[in-house]
């Protein structure tokens, strides 16, 4: 059933300021995260922890210490694979299926073997076959603009759009909301068509 619908007892629209300033916040709090975990990611990566001390000569107690905790896990090929190319398929290790692939797979073992973490191995395999292995760009020098331009490019975004949907909003309200209103016959006309399909 159609009927007719008073300027009343339609919805009241969002303030748009309010709506603009929630967006932004959370488009800036999304970028501030994606920001903090692709640094993590990246310094862990390079096996640099975070807040961690300088690593220190061994002391007599740090080795009776040592003999009592469980020794660290080791590194596995899988862990490994993830996070290095095949430098010829210029794919993901641990999905590649060539000689080269096998190559690398065959040279990852034996460091595992030597009890390497993953950081010395990311860090030998860039000795034998060149930067190019990583996964991911290192986190530094050129390579940190992988991260930067990308957070560049949204933050940008964000702010452009911060600034011109005030303006843009202006412009609609700005506009008359009903150009022209009904005049009687025209209503008159408008209720029996309406009361011509509620029949």
């Amino acid at each position: 059933m159609l009927r007719r619908v008073d300027a009343g007892t339609m919805p009241r629209r969002v303030d748009a300021g309010t709506m603009l300033r929630r967006c932004t916040a959370a488009a800036a709090a999304t970028v501030a995260i994606a920001i903090a975990c692709t640094f993590t990611s990246a310094l862990t990566a390079e096996g640099i922890a975070l807040g961690a001390a300088p690593p220190t000569a061994p002391t007599a107690t740090a080795a009776t210490a040592s003999a009592n905790h469980t020794p660290p896990a080791r590194t596995s090929l899988p862990a490994v694979e993830q996070r290095v190319m095949c430098v010829t398929c210029k794919i993901p290790l641990m999905v590649a299926n060539s000689p080269q692939a096998n190559r690398e797979r065959a040279y990852i073992r034996s460091l595992i073997a030597e009890g390497l973490t993953i950081a010395q191995i990311e860090r030998a395999m860039v000795g034998q076959y060149g930067p190019s292995v990583l996964g991911l760009p290192r986190a530094s020098g050129f390579d940190l603009t992988a991260y930067l331009v990308p957070a560049a490019a949204v933050l940008a975004l964000v702010l452009t759009l911060a600034l011109l949907l005030p303006r843009w909003r202006s412009r609609t309200r700005s506009a008359p909301a009903d150009p022209s209103p009904l005049t009687s016959a025209d209503a008159a006309r408008l209720d029996a068509d309406l009361a011509r399909f509620d029949r």
